[in-house]
Parts: structure tokens; C-alpha cells; sequence
């Protein structure tokens, strides 16, 4: 692999995403993130459409990580989105074995917003398998596990329902907000296509759900 190539496409990113700054917006960002990263203050409509161009042309599955962690290296948060952005345009070219990989990147500067976009471009690699999410739902840091509940969002009648359910029930004793948070997202997800599954499965296991889990699973039921 050329790294040449890979610190100019970074180089390019850099540059085309400096000129928006707003710091005026930055600063709303950054409050709204509760001052845990800096922001360049882009919008995201406009970040990607920016960057759109340049990611389009570097699909090469060699480049893909390695210009992703350059990106993810940079400080301002709109670089960590804009290798997201890399991932999920390009998917297809990532291989099931990257999984690790992919996740060890999302544990970087991890919150939230990373953390989540990163668990739908793993459950895109996966294309409605399982490797590694057995192990990550078991992991020490939780918003590993909160991969593993995510990872099938939007594969509606392609959800492993038992496994889904397995997980749920494997951390539902956590007081981590964002595991309980979670749980009730996976839970109201697959209820969209399996709306009884999901009511028996809170009702057996409501003495055991967080209240924020069982009343977010039940949202819309």
C-alpha cells in the first residue's frame, strides 16, 4: 500500500473541510457533546456533500482503514465522522475479518455519535451474520456490548431474534445509561417488524429490564 496516497487524500479532506468552519457553531457542538471533543462547526448535510467527491473515488478496500485512522487521529469530531462517512460509503470492500479492526477504531475517542454510526457499518459488513458480536457483548468496555445490541438494527425479519434477546438479558443488570438505552433501541427496532415477540419478551422480563429499557422496547406497542 502506498501511504502517500493515504496522507493526501487525508491532506484533501483537510482542506476541503477547513474553509466551513463556523465558530460560532463550533462552539454549539461542543456543548452539545458536553465539551468532550472540539468541532470545526459543519453541519452534517454539508460535510457530506463536501466530502462526498473525494470519498466516492477512494474505494480501494487496502486504503480504507488506514485513511480512516488518520482521519480518526485528527482532533476536530467532523474528521471522525468524515472516516464514518468513508466506511459506510464503501462497505462492501470491508471484509467480516476487519470487524476487530473496526471496533478497536470506534473505542477511540468513543461517545455516542462514533460509537453508533460505527454499529451499523459493522452491521452492514455482517450482512445479517454474527462473527465477533458474541465476544463483544461480553467485552469490559460497554459501548463494545453496545455494538453487539446495535448491530442488527434495520435487518427486521433478517433479526436473530433469540440472540437479540439473549443479549438483552446477558446486561440488562447494568446501570449504564447508555447499555439500558440501548437495550430499549434493539428492542423497539425489531418490535417495528415483531411487535408480539417483543411484548412477550418485555412483559416475562420486565423484574429485570431497567424501567428506561422496558418503557423505551415499548414505545410504540
Amino acid at each position: 500500500m502506498d501511504h502517500s496516497i493515504v496522507a493526501a487524500a487525508a491532506a484533501e479532506l483537510r482542506a476541503t473541510l477547513l474553509p466551513q468552519a463556523d465558530a460560532g457553531r463550533a462552539s454549539a457542538m461542543r456543548a452539545y457533546m458536553r465539551d468532550r471533543f472540539i468541532f470545526l462547526g459543519i453541519p452534517t448535510p454539508a460535510r457530506r456533500a463536501a466530502i462526498k467527491p473525494v470519498l466516492k473515488n477512494f474505494k480501494q478496500a487496502e486504503w480504507l482503514l488506514p485513511l480512516a485512522r488518520s482521519l480518526w487521529a485528527m482532533q476536530e469530531r467532523e474528521y471522525h465522522y468524515a472516516a464514518l462517512d468513508l466506511l459506510a460509503m464503501h462497505y462492501k470492500q470491508l471484509r467480516v475479518a476487519e470487524i476487530p479492526a473496526l471496533i478497536q477504531l470506534a473505542q477511540q475517542h468513543a461517545w455516542w455519535d462514533t460509537v453508533d454510526a460505527m454499529a451499523g457499518v459493522i452491521g452492514d459488513v455482517l450482512r445479517h451474520g454474527h462473527d465477533y458480536m458474541d465476544d463483544a457483548i461480553a467485552d469490559n468496555d460497554f459501548w463494545v456490548r453496545r455494538i453487539a445490541l446495535l448491530h442488527q438494527l434495520g435487518w427486521r425479519d433478517k433479526t436473530d431474534a433469540q440472540r437479540l434477546f439473549t443479549y438483552c438479558t446477558a446486561v440488562a443488570h447494568e446501570k449504564e445509561f447508555f447499555i439500558q438505552k440501548a437495550i430499549g433501541w434493539a428492542l423497539r427496532d425489531y418490535a417495528r417488524h415483531a411487535p408480539d415477540a417483543v411484548r412477550a419478551f418485555t412483559a416475562q422480563h420486565r423484574n429485570i429490564l431497567a424501567p428506561l429499557s422496558y418503557r423505551e422496547a415499548n414505545k410504540h406497542l
